[in-house]
């Protein structure tokens, strides 16, 4: 995908402080959000097209059988998937453009566009990670196991790809916060 602008992708596991994060590194960047689709129902307080697109299943295949989208993925029961249009739109008109996705769509978009930057958000251990995501009070305890047991494979298949030029931990917040932005500036 040739482009002006500058693509970033921020992924990490689920629980891992991906969406705080890339929140202050869009305030502080000025960058533009690729909003994902997904056919999830919305949680509390998130707002269609701003939060996410949720589409129902037919729709989300439709674009995913045109080609429409730069990943998708089956998660949790639910489909993910970054709509190719407004990306390559706003990278068409210079903007720096941050994906926030899960690793497995970190790897596709990779496959598409290997000269992004791409960015891996890592907990400070498992425990940390087991602790955040049962915090959010959102899934049950089985659910939770899920997650963690994703995050691990997640994290393993990362780190084996060689996609993930840069890692940063998340253990202190306005520290990975700083760090991410650092990495965004200097890719320039």
């Amino acid at each position: 995908m040739a482009s002006q602008g500058k693509l970033v992708v921020i992924t990490g596991p689920s629980g891992v402080g991906k969406s705080t994060i890339v929140r202050d590194v869009l305030e502080r960047t000025g960058a533009s959000f690729s909003v994902s689709a997904t056919t999830r129902a919305p949680r509390a307080g998130e707002v269609d097209g701003t939060h996410y697109r949720f589409l129902d299943e037919a729709a989300f295949e439709t674009l995913r059988r045109e080609g429409r989208m730069l990943e998708w993925a089956q998660v949790f029961g639910h489909r993910y998937g970054t709509p190719a249009e407004p990306v390559r739109k706003a990278l068409g008109e210079g903007k720096t453009v941050i994906l926030e996705i899960d690793v497995q769509g970190g790897l596709q978009v990779h496959a598409q566009c290997p000269d992004g930057t791409f960015i891996l958000i890592v907990p400070p251990s498992e425990a940390a990670l087991a602790q955040r995501l049962a915090g959010r009070g959102t899934d049950s305890p089985e659910v939770v196991a899920r997650r963690l047991a994703k995050a691990k494979d997640e994290l393993i298949a990362a780190s084996e790809s060689g996609v993930y030029k840069h890692v940063v931990v998340n253990d202190d917040l306005e520290k990975a916060i700083a760090r991410v932005v650092d990495i965004i500036n200097k890719q320039e």
